[in-house]
This record gives structure tokens, C-alpha cells and sequence, in this order.
């Protein structure tokens, strides 16, 4: 009994004195899409402010691939010590459904952080195209005449947004998928491929420059950087909303006071107004949520979209 009880302890130790420690070296920030997407352009506002309030560098890795299951099953492969974190997305509340033989589980083997915020997803299209609102996007997918999606990947944020609209509004469509956002909006805005739904961040450049329309916005309110684009429930197709949150996990086995330290040091980040100022134009709006809370959204999350993609039948391959 004493013997069990000196290897428990034994094995307890390493990783305490980690988190009385931490951070005493560089932390690796996993960002499983490419550079240039929404996740990245937010991890590299966040990174930098967090790295001087921890007194440690940051340094951003883009893993992309598979919807972020790559990325993601690279941070699950790590140490359990707080050195190697993830930046996601709600891509990750998808990985279940859409990749089911994924080498981890979403629940078991990753821990909410903290929540940078939401980002609205903007459906768009090329003005060549001939469609200027969403109701014409749908009546032109029910006739036929709009066949193709683009998305930054199978199960990314990008894909679901664009289904779940989909199939709301009850028209067909062949997904195109790209390995990461800025691929995918190129194709959009070149005609390629027909329409996608993707985060205002990376979207706004094309939008500012006349490249692509912006149709209608998956949050339940109006961006406040695209004030006049209406929600998708405002444009005729309820039941179609997306949320689309960005912000840190870890890997499940850290130490909990690794874990709240981060989470308080983040959420001091967000709240400076040098910060603030900096995500505004992005788009993003508050979700303050405890790591708990993010655990029991994220949770949710998961059992409606494998709800979803049995009720719909759908097929991510």
C-alpha cells in the first residue's frame, strides 16, 4: 500500500512542479488551418500581448489539414505540460461527425482554454455570378444554375457553416474543399467554384475590393463591420445560424492551475483596449466563458452536429 502510494506521488510530482513553474520556456501555439485564415489572423493578434503577460514567446505553428484534426492530433500527442497549446475554432465541435475515425476525442483528450470571441461567417459570391441576396443564391442552387461550395477544408468551420445553411434552405450544392480559406476565396471570387461562407476576417478584403458580395451573415445578430449585410434568418432562411468561436484549448492531462493561469492571463489580454481595438475590425464579438463552460459548449456543440449529419445524411468525404 505505502509502495503504491510513494508511485503515485512519484508520478504526481513532474508535472506540479511544471505548473509551479510555468511558463519557463517558449510555448507553442498549434493553429490547424494555414496562415492567412480567420483562426490564424486572430491567433497572431492574441499571441503576441498574451507572450509579454506570460514573459514567455509564443510561437505560432500552422498545422493545417482534415478540418483541423491534424493540427489538432498533433497538440494530443504532446507533453500534457502547457508548452504546446491549441488555437481552434468551432471546426473542432465538427471533428466527431465529420471525421469519426479521428485519432483522438475531441471531449476526452482537449480542454477549453479560453474563448477569443465569435466571428460572424458571410456567405459570398462573385458578382459575376448574377446573384445579389441570399434568396437568389437559393432560388439559382433549387434551378440548378449555382452547383458548387467552397470550404477550407472537410469539416472546417467553413464547411459546416456553408451545410447547415444548405440544408435549411432545402437546395444541393457539390462541396469543393481547399486547404485553407484564402485558397478557397480565391476560387469563390475567380468564379471557380460558386459561393462559400467564411469568416468576416478573411472575407472583408475581397468584399472591400468588389470581388465577392456578401450575401448574409450565419449569427443570430448583424456584424458590426458589415452593419448593412443581414443575417441569414433576415434574408429568409431561418434555422440556418452558425457560431463560429474562436480561442485556446490544451491537452486534457495539464495541470489545472497551468490551465487558469492561461485562461486569466487571456481573458486580461482580450480586455485591453489596445487589444480590443485590434479584434474589433475583425469582427469579433465577446464570449466570455469560464474553461468549464467552454468544456459544456463545446460538449453540446458536438451532440447536435452528429444529430445533424444523421438527420441530413450527410456525407463528409
Amino acid at each position: 500500500m505505502h509502495r503504491l502510494a510513494i508511485i503515485l506521488v512519484t508520478a504526481w510530482l513532474p508535472l506540479a512542479a511544471v505548473a509551479q513553474q510555468w511558463p519557463s520556456k517558449p510555448i507553442h501555439a498549434i493553429v490547424p488551418f494555414g496562415p492567412g485564415s480567420t483562426i490564424d489572423v486572430l491567433a497572431r493578434l492574441v499571441a503576441e500581448p498574451l507572450s509579454a503577460a506570460l514573459g514567455q514567446p509564443i510561437v505560432i505553428e500552422n498545422r493545417g489539414g482534415a478540418g483541423g484534426s491534424i493540427g489538432s492530433a498533433y497538440v494530443v500527442n504532446q507533453a500534457p505540460d502547457g508548452y504546446t497549446i491549441l488555437i481552434h475554432a468551432s471546426a473542432h465541435s465538427a471533428t466527431p461527425a465529420a471525421y469519426p475515425s479521428a485519432p483522438y476525442d475531441a471531449v476526452r483528450d482537449l480542454r477549453g482554454v479560453a474563448i477569443f470571441g465569435v466571428v460572424p461567417n458571410v456567405t459570398v459570391i462573385s458578382p459575376a455570378k448574377g446573384v445579389k441576396t441570399l434568396k437568389e443564391l437559393v432560388a439559382a442552387g433549387k434551378a440548378g444554375r449555382i452547383n458548387t461550395f467552397a470550404s477550407a477544408g472537410i469539416g472546417s468551420a467553413t464547411h459546416w457553416a456553408a451545410e447547415r445553411l444548405r440544408l435549411a434552405a432545402g437546395f444541393p450544392g457539390t462541396h469543393v474543399p481547399f486547404k485553407g480559406g484564402p485558397e478557397a476565396l480565391t476560387q469563390v471570387a475567380s468564379g471557380e467554384v460558386d459561393w462559400m461562407s467564411i469568416g468576416v476576417t478573411s472575407g472583408l478584403p475581397f468584399i472591400r475590393q468588389g470581388r465577392l458580395i456578401p450575401l448574409a451573415v450565419s449569427t443570430a445578430k448583424r456584424s458590426s463591420i458589415l452593419p448593412d449585410v443581414p443575417t441569414n434568418e433576415e434574408a429568409g432562411v431561418p434555422n440556418s445560424d452558425y457560431t463560429f468561436w474562436n480561442g485556446i484549448l490544451i491537452h486534457a492531462k495539464t495541470p489545472n492551475d497551468i490551465v487558469q493561469r492561461l485562461h486569466e492571463e487571456t481573458m486580461k489580454v482580450l480586455a485591453l483596449p489596445a487589444v480590443a481595438d485590434k479584434l474589433k475590425p475583425q469582427g469579433l464579438e465577446p464570449l466570455p466563458l469560464k474553461p468549464a463552460e467552454f468544456d459544456a459548449l463545446i460538449a453540446k456543440e458536438i451532440e447536435t452536429n452528429k444529430s445533424i449529419v444523421k438527420a441530413a445524411g450527410l456525407k463528409f468525404n
